[in-house]
């Protein structure tokens, strides 16, 4: 089979497309024929080696979709030419992957298949954030930081649909700021001096609900504008650095903070996804959800797909074509 390894952690050079043995199966596991996987931010870190252990040669990406291929035995819950999302267990650039049942989803018929490629993590991880680690109510005024990218898109239409009081979206760059308008964000803001055009805009209140993917200073700044009682998220690291938190701005304030990871989810309580795939389903069934698309790359093309999430000038998911 095709697939795209590293050897080495590094630049979107290090990526190669090449010939592969077909993986295997074991027991409680399916082979999956792939049609799309997405980009993710984590892919990144992956490569460069800030996130990933060296294990080379290494397949990248976190999610497919496409058509079940072999099922181990009659008990199994799927049969071949079953069309589903899955997290695979060695990466995802690649014609064939294997997963476990439990990170396996059925995709009803009419679910779209590129609209479901393209957001496996980012939904299962908008969805999860926005009804079980920070639950959204509509007096809620909600700041999601990174608010043009993959997560980001998806947390808008969540806090919208939830019936969020004010929902206020930053971005690198105010080109981005239509499309994040578009999905239902009420303000948008650029990262320089945040927490105060956010104070600004909330009449002095701040927000209730901050959503971080970025970490480091920005952190440190949205305690600036986030209200007594309030929660913040830190989901993600893409800024590359942590930030400091001091408890004396948690505890005399009643705010808190939480950290998520879909990754550790998917390893420790792969439970969680199960119990909410159907209701992620019947929003992208729903045509006004929408799911931005950026542009779509061949397999063999990875590494301008590399460049393109790093640059940080698209808007939505990258997908790949298999």
């Amino acid at each position: 089979m095709k697939a795209v390894i590293i050897n080495e952690f590094g630049t979107s050079d290090v990526l190669k497309y090449v010939e592969c043995p077909k993986p295997t199966i074991s027991a409680g596991e399916v082979l999956i024929r792939t049609t799309y996987t997405s980009m993710n931010f984590a892919d990144i870190k992956n490569r460069t080696g800030n996130k990933a252990q060296a294990n080379f040669p290494m397949i990248l990406g976190l999610d497919v979709a496409g058509e079940v291929e072999e099922v181990f035995d009659e008990s199994s819950a799927f049969k071949a030419g079953d069309v589903v999302i899955a997290f695979p267990k060695e990466g995802a650039y690649a014609e064939y992957v294997v997963a476990k049942e439990e990170l396996v989803f059925k995709v009803p018929n009419d679910v779209p298949l590129e609209k479901v490629a393209a957001v496996p993590t980012v939904l299962f991880l908008s969805y999860l954030l926005t009804h079980q680690i920070a639950p959204i109510s509509t007096n809620d005024s909600v700041l999601i930081h990174a608010a043009s990218g993959g997560a980001g898109t998806m947390l808008i239409q969540m806090a919208k649909k939830l019936g969020a009081k004010k929902i206020i979206g930053t971005v690198g760059d105010m080109k981005k700021a239509a499309i994040v308008l578009e999905l239902g964000a009420h303000h948008v803001l650029t990262y320089e001096n945040f927490s105060a055009q956010v104070n600004e805009y909330t009449d002095g209140h701040g927000v209730n609900i901050i959503f971080d993917s970025i970490a480091g200073n920005i952190t440190e700044e949205s305690f600036n504008c986030l209200a007594p009682y309030g929660t913040l998220v830190q989901f993600g690291n893409s800024g590359g650095k942590a930030g400091n938190i001091k408890t004396s701005d948690l505890h005399s304030s009643c705010r808190n903070m939480k950290g998520f990871s879909l990754g550790t989810t998917r390893a420790s309580k792969p439970e969680m996804l199960q119990q909410v795939a159907q209701e992620m389903f019947a929003l992208l069934k729903d045509e006004s959800f929408q799911v931005p698309i950026a542009k779509i790359f061949a397999l063999e093309d990875m590494q301008k797909a590399h460049d393109l999430i790093e640059s940080r000038q698209h808007q939505g998911k990258i997908l790949i074509k298999i």
